[in-house]
């Protein structure tokens, strides 16, 4: 079972790209250690489900369809800092990289909640900063081991509405598809993000952010 909610303002997404046209999308997974993020990223590009990983960070880029549409997601697989002070940090890359967020803790450790209630608040403030159109998804992993849960959904859910961005729980270790929501439903997020920063500017607005948008990832 896979629990969702969605954030509540949603927008069309019809004056988005052609259908022809390859469209990308940076997205950078963040949680404490040990909560299933690279995990996540595994599930989603390969389908499998590997336990145990090393201390690597890594991006990794991978083609899917999407009603008809090519998407290439780049999936910044991070690493958490090991100072806990600096357990809501995200760099200044990350923040320019990004179009979305996949946040991720774990329903058996409350202190990796407590990580992305952080990360949460981190985000807003550099939204602001930045006026980045950049959006978010908060998933609870490791529905599975409901027998050590501490976390509940309601608390979860809460945070999301609080932030207005997505919530997800589901098990990597036992779902694909629930993984893959989580994926596709951050790239609907991101496009109707687009499409509502570039709708009303005109066609000189529109040209600008295809700029922003397209031509910062290709020259970083």
């Amino acid at each position: 079972m896979v629990v969702q909610v969605k954030p509540r303002v949603r927008y069309s997404s019809k004056t988005m790209e052609g259908s022809q046209q390859k469209v990308e999308a940076n997205i950078v997974l963040l949680g404490a250690e040990n909560v299933g993020k690279s995990a996540l990223t595994v599930r989603f590009l390969t389908r499998r489900f590997i336990g145990e990983y090393g201390d690597i960070e890594s991006i990794y880029s991978h083609a899917d369809k999407i009603d008809g549409r090519d998407i290439c997601f780049n999936i910044w697989d991070s690493l958490c800092p090991q100072n806990g002070e600096e357990s809501g940090y995200i760099s200044n890359r990350q923040l320019q990289w990004a179009d979305g967020y996949i946040l991720v803790y774990s329903i058996c450790d409350r202190a990796s909640f407590n990580v992305v209630r952080q990360k949460v608040q981190c985000i807003r403030q550099a939204k602001q900063k930045l006026a980045s159109t950049a959006q978010v998804i908060i998933v609870g992993n490791k529905r599975d081991l409901q027998h050590r849960r501490t976390v509940s959904s309601e608390e979860g859910r809460l945070l999301a509405l609080s932030a207005d961005c997505g919530f997800f729980e589901v098990s990597a270790a036992e779902t694909y598809h629930g993984v893959l929501m989580v994926f596709h439903e951050l790239f609907e997020l991101i496009r109707e993000a687009r499409a509502l920063k570039k709708g009303p500017a005109g066609f000189k607005g529109i040209v600008r952010s295809m700029s922003a948008v397209f031509g910062r990832k290709r020259t970083e």
